[in-house]
Protein backbone atom coordinates (compact mmCIF):
# COMPACT_ATOMS: atom_id res chain seq x y z
CA UNK A 1 0.00 0.00 0.00
CA UNK A 2 1.08 3.29 -0.80
CA UNK A 3 2.50 5.33 2.10
CA UNK A 4 -0.38 7.97 1.66
CA UNK A 5 -2.84 5.48 1.55
CA UNK A 6 -1.70 3.65 4.67
CA UNK A 7 -2.18 6.71 6.29
CA UNK A 8 -5.54 7.53 4.93
CA UNK A 9 -6.16 4.12 6.31
CA UNK A 10 -4.45 4.47 9.88
CA UNK A 11 -6.41 7.97 9.88
CA UNK A 12 -9.74 6.22 9.52
CA UNK A 13 -8.97 4.09 12.66
CA UNK A 14 -8.41 7.05 14.74
CA UNK A 15 -11.42 9.10 13.79
CA UNK A 16 -13.60 5.69 13.92
CA UNK A 17 -12.29 5.60 18.11
CA UNK A 18 -12.46 9.15 18.23
CA UNK A 19 -16.04 9.36 17.21
CA UNK A 20 -16.61 6.60 19.22
CA UNK A 21 -15.31 8.47 22.43
CA UNK A 22 -17.88 11.52 21.36
CA UNK A 23 -20.75 9.61 21.39
CA UNK A 24 -20.31 8.73 25.03
CA UNK A 25 -19.25 12.36 25.65
CA UNK A 26 -15.56 11.97 25.75
CA UNK A 27 -13.48 14.42 23.56
CA UNK A 28 -10.36 13.09 22.47
CA UNK A 29 -7.27 14.43 20.79
CA UNK A 30 -5.85 12.19 17.52
CA UNK A 31 -2.67 12.50 18.98
CA UNK A 32 -3.92 10.54 22.70
CA UNK A 33 -6.00 7.91 20.09
CA UNK A 34 -2.87 7.05 18.18
CA UNK A 35 -0.78 6.68 21.47
CA UNK A 36 -3.66 4.51 22.87
CA UNK A 37 -3.97 2.64 19.65
CA UNK A 38 0.00 2.12 20.18
CA UNK A 39 -0.26 0.80 23.44
CA UNK A 40 -2.97 -1.48 23.26
CA UNK A 41 -1.45 -2.93 20.07
CA UNK A 42 2.04 -3.30 22.06
CA UNK A 43 -0.04 -5.09 25.64
CA UNK A 44 0.64 -8.76 24.49
CA UNK A 45 -2.32 -9.62 26.88
CA UNK A 46 -4.64 -8.20 24.30
CA UNK A 47 -3.33 -11.01 21.86
CA UNK A 48 -1.78 -8.67 18.68
CA UNK A 49 0.44 -10.57 16.77
CA UNK A 50 3.22 -7.76 15.56
CA UNK A 51 4.53 -10.21 13.01
CA UNK A 52 1.68 -10.84 11.04
CA UNK A 53 -0.99 -8.97 9.55
CA UNK A 54 -3.81 -7.89 11.37
CA UNK A 55 -7.56 -8.84 9.79
CA UNK A 56 -10.91 -7.02 9.71
CA UNK A 57 -11.95 -8.44 12.84
CA UNK A 58 -8.87 -7.17 14.82
CA UNK A 59 -9.00 -3.88 13.98
CA UNK A 60 -12.65 -3.99 15.34
CA UNK A 61 -11.37 -5.41 18.88
CA UNK A 62 -8.65 -2.90 18.27
CA UNK A 63 -11.22 0.29 18.35
CA UNK A 64 -12.90 -1.56 20.68
CA UNK A 65 -10.33 -1.53 23.28
CA UNK A 66 -9.38 1.37 22.42
CA UNK A 67 -12.47 3.12 23.12
CA UNK A 68 -12.49 1.09 26.62
CA UNK A 69 -9.35 2.22 27.82
CA UNK A 70 -10.31 6.25 26.46
CA UNK A 71 -13.33 5.94 28.19
CA UNK A 72 -12.20 4.49 31.90
CA UNK A 73 -12.19 7.86 33.44
CA UNK A 74 -10.54 6.14 36.94
CA UNK A 75 -7.41 5.02 35.65
CA UNK A 76 -3.51 6.57 36.99
CA UNK A 77 -2.15 4.67 33.80
CA UNK A 78 -4.25 6.66 31.31
CA UNK A 79 -3.98 9.61 33.58
CA UNK A 80 -0.42 9.43 32.95
CA UNK A 81 -1.00 8.73 28.95
CA UNK A 82 -2.76 12.07 28.78
CA UNK A 83 -0.42 13.76 30.57
CA UNK A 84 2.21 13.28 28.39
CA UNK A 85 0.40 13.44 25.17
CA UNK A 86 -0.59 16.92 26.64
CA UNK A 87 3.62 17.64 27.34
CA UNK A 88 4.27 17.16 24.15
CA UNK A 89 1.78 19.03 22.73
CA UNK A 90 1.90 22.18 24.58
CA UNK A 91 5.55 22.07 25.25
CA UNK A 92 8.65 22.79 23.29
CA UNK A 93 12.60 24.19 24.26
CA UNK A 94 13.47 27.58 24.92
CA UNK A 95 14.64 28.02 21.73
CA UNK A 96 12.01 26.83 19.40
CA UNK A 97 9.39 28.47 21.39
CA UNK A 98 11.14 31.94 21.30
CA UNK A 99 11.85 30.79 17.24
CA UNK A 100 8.27 30.32 17.05
CA UNK A 101 7.07 33.38 19.30
CA UNK A 102 8.92 35.41 16.60
CA UNK A 103 7.62 33.94 13.28
CA UNK A 104 4.26 34.52 15.13
CA UNK A 105 5.03 37.95 15.92
CA UNK A 106 5.87 38.46 12.32
CA UNK A 107 2.83 37.07 10.83
CA UNK A 108 0.80 39.25 12.62
CA UNK A 109 2.68 42.24 11.05
CA UNK A 110 2.71 41.29 7.72
CA UNK A 111 -0.71 42.50 6.78
CA UNK A 112 -0.02 46.10 8.15
CA UNK A 113 3.51 46.21 6.50
CA UNK A 114 2.11 45.38 3.22
CA UNK A 115 0.21 47.97 3.38
CA UNK A 116 2.70 50.57 3.88
CA UNK A 117 5.41 48.81 1.58
CA UNK A 118 2.79 48.69 -1.15
CA UNK A 119 1.49 52.34 -0.99
CA UNK A 120 1.64 54.41 -4.01
CA UNK A 121 0.63 57.71 -1.80
CA UNK A 122 0.71 61.19 -3.84
CA UNK A 123 -0.79 63.41 -2.07
CA UNK A 124 -0.82 64.97 1.28
CA UNK A 125 -3.76 63.18 2.52
CA UNK A 126 -2.60 59.89 1.05
CA UNK A 127 1.14 60.69 2.82
CA UNK A 128 -0.16 61.77 6.11
CA UNK A 129 -2.38 58.26 6.39
CA UNK A 130 0.53 56.55 5.15
CA UNK A 131 2.53 57.52 7.84
CA UNK A 132 -0.06 57.22 10.77
CA UNK A 133 0.14 53.90 9.33
CA UNK A 134 3.84 53.97 10.14
CA UNK A 135 3.80 54.84 13.36
CA UNK A 136 0.82 52.13 14.01
CA UNK A 137 3.73 49.69 12.74
CA UNK A 138 6.31 50.85 15.00
CA UNK A 139 3.88 50.35 17.75
CA UNK A 140 2.50 46.74 16.86
CA UNK A 141 6.26 45.68 16.11
CA UNK A 142 7.76 47.15 19.79
CA UNK A 143 4.76 46.08 21.88
CA UNK A 144 4.86 49.15 23.83
CA UNK A 145 1.30 50.41 24.12
CA UNK A 146 -2.00 50.20 21.36
CA UNK A 147 -1.99 51.71 18.60
CA UNK A 148 -5.30 53.15 19.68
CA UNK A 149 -4.60 55.00 22.63
CA UNK A 150 -4.23 58.50 22.04
CA UNK A 151 -1.34 59.17 24.21
CA UNK A 152 0.94 56.73 23.14
CA UNK A 153 0.01 57.48 19.73
CA UNK A 154 1.15 60.74 20.40
CA UNK A 155 4.41 59.97 22.04
CA UNK A 156 5.40 57.20 19.74
CA UNK A 157 5.00 59.87 16.70
CA UNK A 158 7.23 62.49 18.14
CA UNK A 159 9.78 59.98 18.90
CA UNK A 160 9.24 59.18 15.14
CA UNK A 161 9.56 62.74 13.60
CA UNK A 162 12.99 63.37 15.41
CA UNK A 163 14.35 60.84 13.42
CA UNK A 164 11.98 60.21 10.34
CA UNK A 165 9.78 63.55 9.89
CA UNK A 166 6.80 63.24 7.30
CA UNK A 167 8.70 64.95 4.82
CA UNK A 168 10.72 61.87 3.96
CA UNK A 169 8.06 59.93 2.80
CA UNK A 170 9.18 60.64 -0.29
CA UNK A 171 12.22 59.44 -0.22
CA UNK A 172 10.90 56.02 1.63
CA UNK A 173 8.63 55.65 -0.99
CA UNK A 174 11.12 54.99 -3.53
CA UNK A 175 13.17 52.65 -1.88
CA UNK A 176 12.53 49.03 -2.78
CA UNK A 177 9.92 46.89 -1.34
CA UNK A 178 13.14 44.63 1.03
CA UNK A 179 14.49 48.12 1.84
CA UNK A 180 11.34 49.75 3.00
CA UNK A 181 10.50 46.42 5.40
CA UNK A 182 14.65 46.60 6.70
CA UNK A 183 13.99 50.54 7.39
CA UNK A 184 10.70 50.12 9.25
CA UNK A 185 12.13 47.45 11.17
CA UNK A 186 15.28 49.92 11.94
CA UNK A 187 12.93 53.12 12.85
CA UNK A 188 10.72 50.78 15.19
CA UNK A 189 14.29 49.86 17.22
CA UNK A 190 15.21 53.73 16.89
CA UNK A 191 11.88 54.75 17.98
CA UNK A 192 11.43 52.01 20.92
CA UNK A 193 14.76 53.47 22.29
CA UNK A 194 13.71 56.48 22.35
CA UNK A 195 10.77 55.81 24.01
CA UNK A 196 12.68 53.48 27.01
CA UNK A 197 15.21 56.70 27.79
CA UNK A 198 12.46 59.28 28.00
CA UNK A 199 11.24 56.41 30.21
CA UNK A 200 13.96 56.25 32.08
CA UNK A 201 14.33 59.78 32.38
CA UNK A 202 11.32 60.38 33.40
CA UNK A 203 9.04 62.47 30.50
CA UNK A 204 7.39 59.57 28.83
CA UNK A 205 6.88 55.70 28.84
CA UNK A 206 3.22 56.06 28.64
CA UNK A 207 1.71 52.45 28.00
CA UNK A 208 5.46 50.82 28.79
CA UNK A 209 4.67 48.67 31.89
CA UNK A 210 7.99 47.58 33.86
CA UNK A 211 8.83 44.41 32.48
CA UNK A 212 11.86 43.74 34.54
CA UNK A 213 9.57 44.64 37.91
CA UNK A 214 7.28 42.23 36.67
CA UNK A 215 9.75 39.36 35.69
CA UNK A 216 11.58 39.95 39.44
CA UNK A 217 7.80 39.00 40.80
CA UNK A 218 6.98 36.56 38.27
CA UNK A 219 9.90 34.49 38.13
CA UNK A 220 10.32 33.85 42.03
CA UNK A 221 6.40 33.32 42.58
CA UNK A 222 6.45 30.68 39.74
CA UNK A 223 9.48 28.77 41.16
CA UNK A 224 7.57 28.57 44.83
CA UNK A 225 4.89 27.27 42.72
CA UNK A 226 7.02 24.40 40.77
CA UNK A 227 9.00 24.02 44.00
CA UNK A 228 5.97 23.18 46.20
CA UNK A 229 4.18 20.75 43.55
CA UNK A 230 7.44 19.10 43.48
CA UNK A 231 7.47 18.86 47.10
CA UNK A 232 4.05 17.25 47.06
CA UNK A 233 4.32 14.96 44.44
CA UNK A 234 8.02 13.80 45.43
CA UNK A 235 6.38 13.58 48.95
CA UNK A 236 3.66 10.68 47.56
CA UNK A 237 5.72 9.25 45.21
CA UNK A 238 8.77 7.89 48.35
CA UNK A 239 5.31 6.63 50.04
CA UNK A 240 4.30 4.16 47.39
CA UNK A 241 7.54 3.35 46.88
CA UNK A 242 7.62 2.59 50.46
CA UNK A 243 4.13 0.31 50.14
CA UNK A 244 5.56 -1.52 47.43
CA UNK A 245 8.59 -2.57 49.04
CA UNK A 246 6.60 -3.30 52.07
CA UNK A 247 4.20 -5.52 49.79
CA UNK A 248 7.20 -7.17 48.13
CA UNK A 249 8.71 -8.61 51.27
CA UNK A 250 4.97 -9.59 52.29
CA UNK A 251 3.23 -11.10 49.03
CA UNK A 252 -0.47 -11.30 51.55
CA UNK A 253 -0.57 -7.96 51.50
CA UNK A 254 -0.71 -8.02 47.95
CA UNK A 255 -4.69 -9.66 48.40
CA UNK A 256 -5.66 -6.29 50.38
CA UNK A 257 -3.38 -3.85 47.80
CA UNK A 258 -3.55 -4.25 44.36
CA UNK A 259 0.15 -3.67 43.50
CA UNK A 260 -0.54 -2.59 39.80
CA UNK A 261 -2.49 -0.25 40.56
CA UNK A 262 0.16 1.46 43.31
CA UNK A 263 2.99 1.24 40.39
CA UNK A 264 0.77 2.72 37.82
CA UNK A 265 0.15 5.52 40.27
CA UNK A 266 4.15 5.59 41.06
CA UNK A 267 4.53 5.87 37.12
CA UNK A 268 1.88 8.63 37.23
CA UNK A 269 3.99 10.95 39.91
CA UNK A 270 7.62 10.15 38.88
CA UNK A 271 5.82 11.10 35.42
CA UNK A 272 4.56 14.62 36.82
CA UNK A 273 7.70 14.90 38.80
CA UNK A 274 10.11 14.86 35.86
CA UNK A 275 7.87 17.35 33.94
CA UNK A 276 7.92 19.75 37.08
CA UNK A 277 11.43 19.46 36.67
CA UNK A 278 11.99 20.28 32.89
CA UNK A 279 9.52 23.31 33.63
CA UNK A 280 11.46 24.48 36.68
CA UNK A 281 15.36 24.28 34.79
CA UNK A 282 13.80 26.27 32.30
CA UNK A 283 12.47 29.23 34.78
CA UNK A 284 15.53 29.27 36.08
CA UNK A 285 17.31 29.41 32.71
CA UNK A 286 14.84 32.88 32.55
CA UNK A 287 16.28 33.74 35.70
CA UNK A 288 19.57 33.97 34.91
CA UNK A 289 18.84 35.58 31.56
CA UNK A 290 16.42 38.03 33.62
CA UNK A 291 19.38 39.34 35.79
CA UNK A 292 22.01 39.36 33.28
CA UNK A 293 19.80 41.74 31.18
CA UNK A 294 18.82 44.06 34.14
CA UNK A 295 22.64 44.63 34.23
CA UNK A 296 23.16 45.10 30.69
CA UNK A 297 19.61 47.48 30.34
CA UNK A 298 20.94 49.71 33.58
CA UNK A 299 24.80 50.13 31.44
CA UNK A 300 22.63 51.27 28.75
CA UNK A 301 20.74 53.45 30.03
CA UNK A 302 23.63 54.83 31.92
CA UNK A 303 25.87 55.06 28.46
CA UNK A 304 22.86 56.82 26.87
CA UNK A 305 22.57 60.02 29.54
CA UNK A 306 26.66 60.08 29.83
CA UNK A 307 26.43 60.46 25.84
CA UNK A 308 23.36 62.78 26.16
CA UNK A 309 23.85 64.71 29.22
CA UNK A 310 22.38 68.02 28.58
CA UNK A 311 23.14 68.42 24.79
CA UNK A 312 20.35 69.76 22.39
CA UNK A 313 21.93 67.91 19.52
CA UNK A 314 23.70 64.70 19.53
CA UNK A 315 24.83 62.68 16.36
CA UNK A 316 23.08 59.47 15.04
CA UNK A 317 25.99 57.64 15.13
CA UNK A 318 26.62 58.01 18.46
CA UNK A 319 23.02 57.52 19.60
CA UNK A 320 21.32 55.09 17.42
CA UNK A 321 23.44 52.27 18.05
CA UNK A 322 22.76 52.63 21.46
CA UNK A 323 18.63 53.09 21.22
CA UNK A 324 18.59 49.86 18.79
CA UNK A 325 20.60 48.06 21.78
CA UNK A 326 18.28 49.10 23.98
CA UNK A 327 15.32 47.98 21.62
CA UNK A 328 16.32 44.27 21.55
CA UNK A 329 16.90 44.01 25.38
CA UNK A 330 13.53 45.09 25.85
CA UNK A 331 12.81 42.16 23.04
CA UNK A 332 14.23 40.08 25.26
CA UNK A 333 12.56 40.97 28.50
CA UNK A 334 9.43 41.01 26.40
CA UNK A 335 10.32 37.14 25.49
CA UNK A 336 10.91 36.25 28.94
CA UNK A 337 7.50 37.78 30.22
CA UNK A 338 5.65 35.59 27.56
CA UNK A 339 7.76 32.45 28.12
CA UNK A 340 7.57 32.42 31.79
CA UNK A 341 3.55 32.89 31.40
CA UNK A 342 3.85 29.80 29.33
CA UNK A 343 5.57 27.70 32.03
CA UNK A 344 3.26 29.01 34.80
CA UNK A 345 0.12 27.79 32.58
CA UNK A 346 1.49 24.15 31.70
CA UNK A 347 2.52 23.86 35.82
CA UNK A 348 -1.01 24.64 36.23
CA UNK A 349 -2.93 22.50 33.29
CA UNK A 350 -0.42 19.30 34.15
CA UNK A 351 -2.41 19.04 37.67
CA UNK A 352 -5.41 17.50 36.81
CA UNK A 353 -3.63 14.79 35.16
CA UNK A 354 -2.99 13.34 39.29
CA UNK A 355 -6.75 13.34 39.78
CA UNK A 356 -7.00 9.51 40.57
CA UNK A 357 -4.52 9.45 44.00
CA UNK A 358 -6.79 10.29 46.60
CA UNK A 359 -9.63 8.30 44.83
CA UNK A 360 -7.68 4.80 45.02
CA UNK A 361 -5.09 6.17 47.77
CA UNK A 362 -6.30 8.38 50.55
CA UNK A 363 -4.37 9.57 53.09
CA UNK A 364 -6.02 7.36 55.69
CA UNK A 365 -5.90 3.70 53.81
CA UNK A 366 -1.64 5.29 52.76
CA UNK A 367 -1.02 6.30 56.61
CA UNK A 368 -2.54 2.33 57.35
CA UNK A 369 -0.40 0.41 54.72
CA UNK A 370 3.07 2.67 56.26
CA UNK A 371 2.79 1.54 59.95
CA UNK A 372 5.93 0.30 60.29
CA UNK A 373 7.67 1.56 57.46
CA UNK A 374 10.49 3.79 56.64
CA UNK A 375 10.00 6.19 53.96
CA UNK A 376 13.27 6.86 52.43
CA UNK A 377 13.82 9.98 49.80
CA UNK A 378 15.85 9.66 46.46
CA UNK A 379 18.84 11.44 48.26
CA UNK A 380 18.44 8.95 51.31
CA UNK A 381 18.65 6.04 49.33
CA UNK A 382 21.85 6.82 47.85
CA UNK A 383 23.45 8.05 51.10
CA UNK A 384 22.49 4.34 52.35
CA UNK A 385 25.08 2.61 49.70
CA UNK A 386 27.49 5.91 49.17
CA UNK A 387 30.70 3.64 50.13
CA UNK A 388 29.70 0.77 47.95
CA UNK A 389 32.08 0.90 44.84
CA UNK A 390 32.00 -1.27 41.94
CA UNK A 391 34.92 -3.24 41.64
CA UNK A 392 37.01 -2.91 38.09
CA UNK A 393 39.18 -6.22 39.20
CA UNK A 394 35.74 -7.83 38.73
CA UNK A 395 35.56 -7.04 35.26
CA UNK A 396 37.79 -7.14 32.76
CA UNK A 397 35.21 -6.93 29.68
CA UNK A 398 32.91 -4.61 30.96
CA UNK A 399 33.47 -0.54 30.93
CA UNK A 400 32.53 1.21 34.24
CA UNK A 401 32.86 4.79 34.67
CA UNK A 402 33.15 6.72 37.61
CA UNK A 403 33.18 10.65 38.57
CA UNK A 404 36.70 10.96 39.42
CA UNK A 405 37.94 9.18 36.20
CA UNK A 406 35.00 10.08 33.80
CA UNK A 407 35.55 13.86 32.38
CA UNK A 408 31.49 15.44 32.30
CA UNK A 409 30.45 12.53 34.40
CA UNK A 410 27.02 14.27 35.41
CA UNK A 411 26.48 15.00 31.95
CA UNK A 412 26.22 11.07 30.68
CA UNK A 413 22.72 9.92 29.20
CA UNK A 414 21.54 6.84 31.75
CA UNK A 415 19.19 4.78 30.42
CA UNK A 416 15.97 4.51 31.75
CA UNK A 417 16.22 8.05 33.10
CA UNK A 418 18.78 7.05 35.82
CA UNK A 419 15.97 4.65 37.51
CA UNK A 420 18.12 1.64 38.20
CA UNK A 421 17.50 -1.29 35.34
CA UNK A 422 18.01 -4.37 37.62
CA UNK A 423 15.47 -3.43 40.20
CA UNK A 424 12.40 -2.45 37.77
CA UNK A 425 13.37 -5.82 36.02
CA UNK A 426 13.21 -7.92 38.62
CA UNK A 427 10.41 -6.72 40.88
CA UNK A 428 7.98 -6.30 38.00
CA UNK A 429 8.38 -2.77 37.27
CA UNK A 430 9.47 -0.62 40.58
CA UNK A 431 11.34 2.47 40.30
CA UNK A 432 14.19 2.98 42.62
CA UNK A 433 16.80 6.01 41.33
CA UNK A 434 20.17 4.60 40.44
CA UNK A 435 23.37 5.86 41.83
CA UNK A 436 25.67 6.59 39.60
CA UNK A 437 28.77 7.39 42.63
CA UNK A 438 28.58 2.93 42.38
CA UNK A 439 29.85 2.99 38.85
CA UNK A 440 27.59 3.40 35.86
CA UNK A 441 27.50 0.87 33.47
CA UNK A 442 28.83 1.58 29.30
CA UNK A 443 27.11 -1.18 27.53
CA UNK A 444 26.60 -1.13 23.89
CA UNK A 445 27.22 2.37 23.97
CA UNK A 446 24.55 3.40 26.63
CA UNK A 447 25.05 3.80 29.89
CA UNK A 448 23.14 2.16 32.89
CA UNK A 449 23.01 2.63 36.78
CA UNK A 450 21.74 0.94 39.93
CA UNK A 451 20.79 1.78 43.68
CA UNK A 452 22.98 -0.81 44.95
CA UNK A 453 26.09 -2.65 43.73
CA UNK A 454 24.87 -6.08 44.13
CA UNK A 455 22.39 -4.98 41.26
CA UNK A 456 25.45 -3.66 39.33
CA UNK A 457 26.58 -6.74 39.65
CA UNK A 458 23.77 -9.24 38.56
CA UNK A 459 22.69 -7.12 35.97
CA UNK A 460 26.33 -6.84 34.56
CA UNK A 461 26.11 -10.30 34.09
CA UNK A 462 23.45 -11.23 31.68
CA UNK A 463 22.31 -7.37 30.67
CA UNK A 464 20.61 -8.32 28.14
CA UNK A 465 17.72 -10.45 29.83
CA UNK A 466 17.27 -7.46 31.51
CA UNK A 467 17.42 -5.13 29.34
CA UNK A 468 14.32 -7.83 27.62
CA UNK A 469 12.50 -7.63 30.91
CA UNK A 470 11.99 -3.59 31.04
CA UNK A 471 10.74 -3.95 27.38
CA UNK A 472 8.32 -6.74 27.89
CA UNK A 473 7.26 -4.48 31.08
CA UNK A 474 6.77 -1.20 29.33
CA UNK A 475 4.41 -3.54 26.57
CA UNK A 476 1.88 -3.80 29.54
CA UNK A 477 2.02 -0.39 30.61
CA UNK A 478 3.00 2.10 27.82
CA UNK A 479 3.01 5.30 29.81
CA UNK A 480 6.80 3.81 30.69
CA UNK A 481 7.84 4.38 26.73
CA UNK A 482 8.16 8.12 27.36
CA UNK A 483 8.87 7.91 31.22
CA UNK A 484 11.78 5.75 30.87
CA UNK A 485 12.74 7.01 27.07
CA UNK A 486 12.40 3.88 25.64
CA UNK A 487 10.85 5.04 21.91
CA UNK A 488 13.65 3.96 20.08
CA UNK A 489 13.13 0.05 20.76
CA UNK A 490 9.40 0.31 19.34
CA UNK A 491 7.61 -0.28 17.00
CA UNK A 492 4.34 2.07 15.64
CA UNK A 493 1.00 0.95 13.59
CA UNK A 494 0.76 1.34 10.14
CA UNK A 495 -2.16 -0.05 8.19
CA UNK A 496 -1.10 -1.84 5.70
CA UNK A 497 -3.47 -4.18 2.67
CA UNK A 498 -2.34 -7.07 1.13
CA UNK A 499 -5.38 -6.85 -1.30
CA UNK A 500 -4.51 -3.22 -2.54
CA UNK A 501 -6.57 -0.25 -2.55
CA UNK A 502 -10.73 -0.90 -2.16
CA UNK A 503 -12.52 -1.50 -4.96
CA UNK A 504 -14.05 0.89 -6.65
CA UNK A 505 -17.78 1.34 -5.46
CA UNK A 506 -17.16 -0.87 -2.39
CA UNK A 507 -17.26 1.46 1.10
CA UNK A 508 -14.86 0.93 3.23
CA UNK A 509 -16.29 -1.52 5.73
CA UNK A 510 -16.76 -4.17 2.68
CA UNK A 511 -13.23 -4.12 1.82
CA UNK A 512 -11.39 -6.98 3.56
CA UNK A 513 -8.48 -4.68 4.65
CA UNK A 514 -5.56 -6.19 6.37
CA UNK A 515 -3.09 -4.02 8.60
CA UNK A 516 0.31 -5.12 10.12
CA UNK A 517 3.08 -3.29 12.20
CA UNK A 518 5.49 -2.04 10.41
CA UNK A 519 9.09 -0.57 12.07
CA UNK A 520 9.12 2.98 12.62
CA UNK A 521 10.34 5.61 14.98
CA UNK A 522 7.73 6.43 17.24
CA UNK A 523 9.01 9.94 19.13
CA UNK A 524 6.14 12.13 19.08
CA UNK A 525 6.49 15.50 17.51
CA UNK A 526 5.57 18.63 19.77
CA UNK A 527 4.56 21.11 17.22
CA UNK A 528 1.20 23.03 18.78
CA UNK A 529 2.70 25.78 21.43
CA UNK A 530 -0.18 26.81 22.56
CA UNK A 531 -1.60 25.75 25.88
CA UNK A 532 -4.88 24.34 25.30
CA UNK A 533 -6.29 21.49 27.53
CA UNK A 534 -6.98 17.39 26.78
Amino acid sequence: MPPTQAESVIKNIIREIGQECAAHGEIVSETLVAFMVKAVVLDPSNGFNTDRTLMKGDVQKLVKLCVTRLLDSKNPSLDTIKMQVYFDMNYTSREEFLEEHHRVVESRLSSVSREITDSRACVREELESLYRKIVSYVLLRSGLGSPTDIKIVREATAALQSVFPQAELGTFLTLSKKDKEHQLKELTMIVTGIRLFNRDCGKGGEGIDDLPAILREAIPATTQHVDSQLEVVQDRAYRYTAILEKVAKNPLLSRELQPYLLKEALYNVRQYEIFLQIILSDIITCAQEVEMMIKQLGAQLEQLKFTVKSKTAVPTSQVFPTFIALSNLWTSFQDETVLISILSNLTTHLEPFLGTHELFFPEKVTQALLDGVTVKTDVCRMKEHIEERVNLADFRKLEWLFPETTANFDKLLIQYRGFCAYTFATTDGLLLPGNPAIGILKYKEKYYAFNTRDAAYSFAENPENYIDKVREKAKKNAELIQLLELHQQFETLIPYSQNGPPSPGKRQGQNEGLYRLSERGSHPKMETKEIHKE
